[in-house]
Order: structure tokens, then C-alpha cells, then sequence
């Protein structure tokens, strides 16, 4: 178990595994981990639940009694798929355990931002009572907000949004028409929105989706706000324009390299972030790691979920069907 939260003794978790026979080994991730260390981390092992730990090839030659991946979340970008297909692995994950947890968290952030609330918290910790002046937070309110991504948390995110009389954007190549909302192309909403949120996953054609030809097109008055994944931001190019004013602010959740932060952006005064928590609640991560457990615990049986399955050719056959 790389989760960091897992219970290995919860009656919907850890108990169910030690009643099927199977014993938990707890590895907490709570830092960068290679592939070969998570590969020495299962030996013996049949199952994983895990958390953005990197699996490829090397990992699964080097665990031939692995069966399941349980991913808790529903990223999986650090792993390999196609290597775990090859493999006979299914890999899991934890739909719609979190949406809400993750809509809530995104909404934050941009509140935080727009009313400039780390900014002020530091400035009254100094002895400070900046009431206006260059501290002067600014409006949600009539505001512009583009989504880029209404999968199930921007939709959430739209929802919450509705409620604070914005003007909504959406940029969505799968989507045509969002009721209460205006559907654009990307460059279109990066030019008119005053704040974007992203809401779409990592992958070979979303990676780095925002960069500098990207950010050059935002209004100067924007603020950037990403809860999704950090590839999909060229952080250095961020950087480069939060510094020189040419975009107003910054809240981050995710980063390219986790749990490393480019100094450039600690450095910035008008950056939020928080570490990789949009999705996780006391509630979401109960929900998310019984769901894995059951996940393990199914395909162990011979019984996956296919909803939850994110390699659904590893089903036809391999050594987890076996």
C-alpha cells in the first residue's frame, strides 16, 4: 500500500484484505519515488493500491506475481498501461469517488485568489492591516470564468460557479453545448476569461496545453488555476509571466514533478498552492480506498469491475484473469 492514507486495520479496507487471506504491507508515498524503488516494494506481491508511484516495464518484469494495480484516484499517468496490459496487471481506479471533494477544492482556489487570501494572511502576520492598496482583492462576482474540461469535475465546478453570477466559458473538444454556459475553442477562452480552470486529464496531446504561446494569449488581469494535472502547465514558462505581469496570479494544486516545486514559482507572492489535495476529504478518501480494496479484492476473484478498469483489453486474458 503506497496510499498514504490507507487504514490497514478499517473494516472497509484493511480488514477485508486480512479476511481474504491477504496481508497488507504498508509503504507510504511521501516524496518522489523512483521505479526501481517502488519494484523493490513488491516483491511477493499479488496487489497494489497505490498512489501516483511510477510503474513501467521494468516494474512489472520485476513483480511477475503481480495482479492488480488499485490506483486511488483517477490519474494514471505514472502508470505505464500498456506495459501493464503486457503484463496480464489490471489497473484501477476510483471513479467519482472524489468529484465533488475535487469541485469544492477548485472553487477554493479560486476564491483564494480572486480575494487575494495568502497574500493578506502574510501581511497580517507581519503586523500589517493592508485595508486597500496594491493588496485590494479583486471580484468573482460578474467575472468571466472559462473551464478547459467539463468532464464530471468541471461539470461540479460549473454548478458551484452558477451561484456567484459569473459569465461561463467552456473549452471542450468532446463537448458542443453546456446550458448556461458559452462553448469556445482554447484560444478563445484563454482570451476572454478572467479566470481558467483546468479540468482535462494528462495525456500525450494535453501535455504542456499550457505554455508560453498559451499564456500569451490571457488577459492581464487573469488568474491561472490548475487542479487537474501539472504536465499540463509549462511551470517555468508560468513563471516567467506571472513575473512580468502579464497574467495577474496563479493557484496551483498539482505540479510536473511531485512533490518538487520550480523555485520560480515559490518565489512568487501571487501564487496559491496547495499539495496535491484537491480530491482528498476525510470523506473522499474513505470512499476512495474502500474502493480500491474492492477493486484488489475483485479482480483477485476473477470478478473485475469493468467501470473501473482502466486497461480494459488486460480482460481478455494475462495472468490476472488467471
Amino acid at each position: 500500500m503506497t496510499w498514504a492514507g490507507y487504514d490497514d486495520a478499517g473494516p472497509s479496507t484493511g480488514a477485508r484484505l486480512l479476511a481474504a487471506g491477504l496481508r497488507p504491507r504498508l509503504a507510504p508515498k511521501t516524496g518522489a519515488r523512483s521505479a526501481r524503488e517502488v519494484a523493490a516494494l513488491l516483491d511477493g506481491a499479488v496487489g497494489a493500491i497505490v498512489s501516483t508511484d511510477p510503474f513501467d516495464a521494468g516494474v512489472f518484469a520485476s513483480a511477475p506475481e503481480l495482479r492488480v494495480i488499485a490506483r486511488v484516484g483517477v490519474g494514471t499517468d505514472s502508470i505505464d498501461l500498456g506495459a501493464a496490459t503486457a503484463a496480464g496487471v489490471v489497473v484501477t481506479v476510483t471513479p467519482g469517488a472524489n468529484n465533488e471533494t475535487a469541485a469544492d477544492h477548485a472553487v477554493a482556489l479560486i476564491l483564494a485568489s480572486v480575494r487575494r487570501l495568502v497574500e493578506h494572511d502574510a501581511a497580517v502576520r507581519r503586523g500589517e492591516w493592508p485595508r486597500g492598496g496594491p493588496l485590494t482583492p479583486w471580484d468573482l462576482f460578474g467575472a468571466t470564468v472559462g473551464l478547459v474540461g467539463y468532464g464530471a469535475i468541471g461539470k461540479a465546478v460549473g454548478k458551484r460557479l452558477a451561484g456567484f453570477g459569473v459569465r461561463l466559458l467552456v473549452a471542450d473538444p468532446a463537448v458542443a453545448a453546456v446550458p448556461g454556459a458559452t462553448v469556445v475553442d482554447l484560444p478563445e477562452l484563454l482570451r476572454r476569461a478572467q479566470v481558467v480552470s483546468l479540468h482535462a486529464p494528462l495525456t500525450v496531446g494535453t501535455r504542456a496545453l499550457i505554455g508560453p504561446e498559451e499564456l500569451a494569449l490571457m488577459r492581464r488581469d487573469a488568474i491561472l488555476v490548475n487542479t487537474a494535472r501539472g504536465g499540463l502547465v509549462d511551470e517555468l514558462a508560468l513563471a516567467r509571466a506571472l513575473a512580468a505581469g502579464s497574467i495577474r496570479a496563479a493557484a496551483l494544486d498539482v505540479f510536473s514533478d511531485e512533490p518538487a516545486v520550480p523555485d520560480a514559482l515559490l518565489a512568487g507572492p501571487n501564487v496559491t498552492m496547495t499539495p496535491h489535495i484537491g480530491g482528498l476529504s476525510e470523506r473522499s478518501i474513505e470512499r476512495m480506498t474502500a474502493l480500491a480494496t474492492d477493486s484488489v479484492l475483485r479482480v483477485l476473484d476473477g470478478d473485475p469491475d469493468p467501470a473501473t478498469v482502466a486497461n480494459p483489453a488486460v480482460l481478455d486474458g494475462g495472468r490476472a484473469a488467471a
